[in-house]
């Protein structure tokens, strides 16, 4: 007999529009009558290895609307990368509360902890359809035209190099913006959508697709800062040399590093603030400034693409309908139709599981500093309505009398 009860659960770094996908799951699962239970793990996988679920089929829809719209993760999330022994423990869980379908919002290690859990499921011959649901600012998941969070925080990243590049023109100088990206660039190239002009920034972008050599960094700021007088750039916290060792390595005497030894790249202004030494004591620019974005860029609240947010949504309900209607585990993947419209389908976990997207070649300009209008066709539409315009003076000037 069938016991109703579904799960859903949240992982890795929050979005502006994870929250979409959540409320997407509880509010279809509870229109399809065989459900009697929606649940949702807390903090994610640690949630369910600790059996710390809520009942979500008590929540008001009027609340869940509320909280969809509100940006990071609303049960809590984790960066617990489960091997084969958690999962063991998770599926315990499961079987014992009688799970029936379980949902995971995430990224590469999402998508690779319910391939394994499936796989158990699979082994023990219990009832569990595991559904994938995607979730990441980096846009890495394979198969996926992109996925939901990326364009919101692209559109942060893009406004944030306008308003970046309106600075610098005041008041001139060199100007170097780190973003979160340690293998794909994809959110790095994002800040070329904030330009208007042709001389506005920014003017040199590094992604981690293309070895990053410093000497060369420094005659790129040399050359547009001599062209311009000043220099706009975006450089992504994974830009690395020829043996692939991240720049920061090179650059920090100190190293941060995770827990899975990987040397800590977000949330330090490390990077930001070594390459401007660099600027400095090579090239004798004095007014050089850096910012890290780290965090702001993933939950900025007020500044969320629709389109973002709509698809979200969609892809919470597809996994619910996916699982209901379908007889197979999956990851849901957005698949791009027409100029932009958008459509789903359920890939095998297998395929999307525990592998990692970059930016295609198409997208990188031949000169490794800048992106291609093949990008800018891609990411436009993501980025979604009412997206703010910057403007100048015409700048019709009066002839000298004193100083002609």
């Amino acid at each position: 007999m069938s016991s109703g009860k579904i799960l859903v659960a949240q992982g890795g770094g929050p979005t502006a529009v994870i929250n979409q996908s959540l409320v997407g799951v509880v509010l279809e699962a509870r229109r399809h009558h065989a459900v009697q239970r929606v649940y949702g793990a807390m903090h994610g996988v640690r949630g369910i290895v600790n059996e710390d679920f809520l009942d979500l089929t008590q929540e008001t829809s009027h609340n869940l609307e509320l909280v969809a719209g509100t940006p990071a993760a609303a049960l809590g999330s984790t960066r617990d990368k489960p091997d084969l022994a958690y999962c063991q423990e998770m599926f315990k869980v499961l079987r014992a509360h009688q799970i029936e379908h379980f949902f995971n919002i995430g990224g590469n290690d999402s998508s690779d902890t319910i391939r394994i859990v499936a796989e158990e499921a699979a082994k023990a011959g219990y009832p569990l359809r595991c559904i994938h649901i995607p979730k990441t600012i980096d846009n890495d998941l394979v198969l996926n035209d992109h996925t939901p969070g990326f364009p919101s925080a692209a559109r942060f990243v893009a406004q944030a190099f306008a308003g970046a590049n309106l600075d610098n023109a005041a008041l001139p100088g060199v100007y170097v913006g780190v973003v979160m990206g340690r293998h794909a660039g994809f959110l790095t190239a994002a800040s070329a959508l904030g330009k208007k002009f042709p001389d506005d920034g920014p003017h040199l972008i590094y992604v981690p697709e293309r070895t990053f050599e410093i000497p060369k960094f420094l005659a790129d700021v040399k050359a547009v800062h001599e062209r311009y007088g000043r220099c706009v750039v975006a450089v992504s916290e994974g830009i690395h040399d020829a043996s692939g060792q991240p720049i920061l390595a090179q650059l920090a005497k100190d190293l941060e590093r995770d827990a899975h030894g990987n040397v800590q790249l977000s949330g330090s202004g490390a990077l930001a603030d070594l390459l401007c030494e660099e600027i400095k004591r090579n090239l004798g620019i004095k007014r050089v400034r850096g910012d890290t974005f780290g965090y702001l860029q993933r939950s900025f609240v007020g500044c969320v693409s629709d389109v973002d947010q709509r698809e979200a949504r969609e892809v919470g309900e597809k996994a619910v309908q996916f699982a209901m209607w379908g007889d197979r585990n999956g990851s849901v993947a957005i698949k791009r139709t027409g100029f932009y419209s958008a459509d789903y389908e359920l890939l095998p976990l297998e395929a999307v599981a525990g592998k990692t997207r970059t930016m295609e070649d198409e997208f990188i300009a031949p000169s490794g500093t800048d992106v291609t209008d093949a990008f800018r066709l891609y990411l436009r539409p993501l980025l979604g309505s009412g997206m703010p315009d910057a403007f100048r003076l015409r700048r019709a000037k009066v002839a000298r009398i004193l100083k002609g």
